[in-house]
């Protein structure tokens, strides 16, 4: 069965001899309420009573069109034009180019309304005045001159109180509020009534029969424009809608929103003001004219009448679903919302907004379709039932409220036939669900989705989606989820599921496992290090000190830092820390590296322990060949801290091979040449022995490295086999050395020769202080003269002093003796310059 937007009914045939056919013939009608109004060829005015309808049909009992009175204007000329004003029960009749007022139940003609003559058309406006004076506005257009007059109409009188000049005799008019759009003979135009003013709108080339001009309200106008189109023009003069294309020898056109209703003479036409579509056609053999009512038109031939009734909205949109033209009803819904709202709009929206998700679902149209669904606040389990497989994340007792209007594939055929296809299925309930699930209507039941889009994820193999999932907070069931998760070796998944749901022991159980071996789990390739850093994030104190020796016996190196990577704020207390770590020793110098120089620990006893667990190493590590990296770290701490017992280290490294590290404590103490004998003759290291001079006087003047530098030289002179070493340390220290000091040192058997490098390099060091110092003395005494040269104009200056004068800077008044004068003569107090 075809969509129809109206039901049509006939009214009233007119019964009347042959010979009087063609001379009551119908001309025009007027409707108001169950009142209908004909006026005739042969100058009768006929009052009918139409049947009140229920959507569209007659009321049982009163199914006729009764025939009221009629009343004869004269003996010829047709009646043109018939308007009823409600307000007076009057009924306007356009005869013989004149306006008369009838009654409009008796048809009796108002005596105190005079007719008006000489009109070619005239329409009745809706306006201000019906409701603030008790009149109605009345436009009429003149037969003898070109101008437009406006009425004010009362129940007794009338009179015209404004003229409108026109270029054209006007051949068709509407009239909507203040607004009057008239059609000439070659043009359309909009006229104010209220100002006068007019404006052209475009020309057209339609004879008499073929210009229409009708109002579709809210300042709005219907044309019969150039091309068989259809065109609305806003008051304002501007068009807001497109066009319509509409058939050719249009006689009539009618609004009856949202719907246009064009008639020629065999057919009538619906289309929609919404999409511009032609909805509907109807058969009328011989059809002359129409009148728009409020829920429909009425049309006429020469002898019979004929109802279109507007079906309800909500059996057109119900109609449209059922042929699945979803789209055409949203588009229909939402087009009336806006002047004929729907008690279950939202309702009735939602609804065909997922019906129509369900049409592109099935086209896999799946971006629109998600779209419609979201729109449609479709509730998500409506979607998961669809899936084979999925049905274990709905609770028993969900009941679908769709009906069952889908006839789309059955995705239970396509997974088994068609796995590409519902892998692209599969896809889109993945983007649905993540899309609603922070939505309301996916909050409503988040179990449901959670646990479907992990089911989802396994079967996918979406590895990362699954893990974000599970790890961030979830409502999955657990039990079904878990077993899920086993059933596919999903286990640092489930391990993730477990700790999301505060099952922090269970978690890393399962976590343990895998890292043993015992559960096989590709989809983690560092689950130890998972297991770490989720240990040193772990408030609960319990299962750290629980996992703690595994983790530590798998690697010391990582184990570590579950203590030394915890939040600033949630330490565990050093000394339990340190207890456990005694029987692992890198994990122990870990920690202690950890204490002091992250969170920068001053306690004596942790510096102490440090330095001997380094001194252990380094002992442990002799026999390898690089030892540079824990002794080096060794060295630096007993260079720098200032926390630790040097003689508790002493005492321990006395005995060993650690030179340097003896040279450096008893250099704490105060022992720098002793700390060199040791590097000189213990070590054996010259170099060691000259960098330490360059260390120790690191952050002391210049006067102590020399110091230290002639300790070193006094020892190298001490030993005949040091000489070269001697000559060496003065060759490459000529800054650093005076010479008269070191010549004193030096053996009276060595010649000057022999120090000659060492003599010249110290002298052209003196030469250059000294050449310094007098440079820099020239360059002192310039910097006076140029102030002494500034100074002398600047004293030879008279100042004026007012009374009432004021400071430049703090503007003060200058009440004191003394004053300063800067380079472009402004005063200022002495105190005020900053210097």
């Amino acid at each position: 069965m075809a969509f129809r937007a109206f039901t049509q009914t006939k009214v009233y045939e007119k019964q009347a001899a042959p010979k009087e056919k063609d001379k009551s013939s119908i001309q025009c009608l007027e409707c108001y309420d169950r009142n209908l109004y004909i006026g005739t060829k042969d100058a009768t005015v006929q009052h009918l009573i139409i049947p009140s309808t229920t959507n569209g049909d007659p009321s049982p009992g009163q199914s006729k069109t009764r025939e009221g009175r009629a009343r004869k204007l004269g003996s010829s000329n047709p009646v043109s034009q018939l308007r009823a004003v409600p307000l007076f029960n009057h009924l306007l009749v356009l005869w013989d180019r004149s306006i008369i007022a009838l009654n409009m139940f008796s048809l009796e003609p108002v005596l105190a309304l005079k007719k008006i003559q000489h009109v070619t058309l005239f329409e009745v406006c809706d306006s201000l005045l019906e409701s603030q004076t008790a009149c109605v506005e009345m436009v009429t257009s003149s037969s003898r001159r070109r101008i437009i007059r406006i009425h004010v109409v009362g129940v007794d009188r009338w009179e015209v109180v404004k003229e409108v000049t026109l270029l054209q005799d006007p051949v068709a008019l509407a009239v909507d509020g203040a607004s009057l759009c008239i059609a000439t003979s070659d043009r359309y135009l909009l006229c104010d009534i209220q100002t006068g003013s007019s404006e052209d709108l475009f020309p057209h080339s339609h004879s008499r029969q073929g210009v229409i001009v009708t109002s579709v309200g809210q300042g709005e106008f219907l044309l019969n424009g150039p091309e068989s189109l259809g065109m609305f023009v806003m008051k304002t003069g501007i068009c807001q809608r497109p066009p319509l294309q509409w058939p050719q020898e249009v006689l009539a056109a009618g609004v009856c929103f949202p719907y246009i209703l064009t008639l020629q003479s065999q057919v009538l036409s619906v289309y929609s003001m919404v999409d511009q579509q032609c909805k509907q056609t109807v058969s009328l053999s011989g059809a002359k004219g129409l009148l728009s009512i409020s829920d429909g038109v009425l049309v006429f031939t020469e002898r019979d009448i004929f109802s279109l009734h507007l079906v309800p909205f909500e059996e057109q949109i119900q109609a449209l679903v059922r042929h699945e033209r979803v789209e055409e009803a949203l588009l229909l819904l939402d087009g009336v919302q806006g002047r004929r709202p729907l008690h279950s709009y939202k309702e009735l929206q939602k609804a065909i907004t997922c019906l129509a998700g369900f049409v592109h679902f099935y086209q896999q149209g799946f971006s629109e379709a998600r779209d419609l669904f979201i729109k449609g606040e479709l509730d998500p389990r409506e979607i998961i039932r669809l899936y084979p497989d999925m049905q274990f994340s709905l609770i028993e007792d969900f009941q679908s409220q769709l009906d069952q209007v889908n006839k789309g594939r059955d995705l239970q055929v396509l997974w088994q036939k068609d796995r590409n296809s519902f892998h692209h299925y599969l896809g889109f309930l993945g983007d649905f669900l993540i899309a609603v699930r922070e939505m309301e209507q996916g909050l409503k039941c988040i179990k449901e989705v959670d646990c479907a889009l992990l089911r989802l994820y396994v079967e996918l193999g979406d590895t990362e989606n699954l893990q974000q999932l599970v790890t961030f907070p979830n409502e999955c069931r657990l039990q079904h989820c878990a077993s899920v998760l086993e059933q596919h070796n999903r286990f640092f998944a489930l391990g993730s599921l477990y700790q999301s749901h505060g099952n922090q022991t269970d978690a890393i159980k399962t976590w343990v496992k895998i890292a043993d071996g015992v559960h096989k789990d590709p989809s983690c390739l560092d689950v130890y290090g998972h297991i770490v850093w989720t240990l040193s994030q772990l408030q609960d104190r319990d299962a750290v000190w629980k996992f703690a020796v595994w983790t530590l016996q798998k690697n010391q190196e990582i184990g570590v830092q579950i203590f030394s990577r915890r939040p600033p704020d949630d330490q565990i207390e050093p000394q339990d820390v340190l207890a456990l770590l005694e029987k692992y020793p890198l994990a122990l110098i870990l920690y202690l590296e950890f204490l002091i120089y992250d969170l920068n620990s001053e306690e004596e006893r942790h510096h102490n322990r440090l330095a001997l667990a380094y001194v252990t190493q380094t002992l442990q590590e002799e026999e390898e060949t690089d030892l540079r990296k824990t002794r080096g770290k060794l060295q630096e701490q007993l260079w720098e801290s200032r926390f630790y017992d040097v003689s508790t280290v002493y005492e321990r490294v006395k005995s060993t091979s650690l030179h340097i590290e003896k040279a450096i404590l008893l250099s704490k103490t105060g022992e720098h040449s002793q700390a060199l004998q040791v590097l000189v003759y213990q070590e054996r290291d010259l170099q060691a022995a000259e960098a330490f001079c360059c260390r120790a006087a690191q952050d002391q003047d210049s006067q102590f490295r020399q110091t230290l530098l002639l300790n070193l030289l006094q020892i190298y002179l001490s030993s005949e086999d040091l000489t070269s070493a001697a000559v060496d340390l003065l060759n490459n220290n000529p800054r650093v050395f005076a010479a008269e000091k070191v010549i004193q040192l030096l053996p009276d058997s060595w010649s000057v020769q022999l120090v000659s490098q060492f003599l010249v390099g110290s002298l052209r060091e003196t030469l250059h202080q000294r050449q310094m110092a007098r440079l820099q003395k020239a360059l002192s005494q310039a910097e006076l003269m140029r102030h002494k040269v500034i100074w002398m104009p600047a004293s030879k200056t008279k100042f004026r002093l007012d009374k009432g004068q004021k400071c430049k800077v703090c503007q003060r008044d200058l009440a004191e003796p003394q004053f300063l004068c800067n380079l472009h003569g402004e005063l200022m107090h002495t105190s005020c310059t900053g210097f």
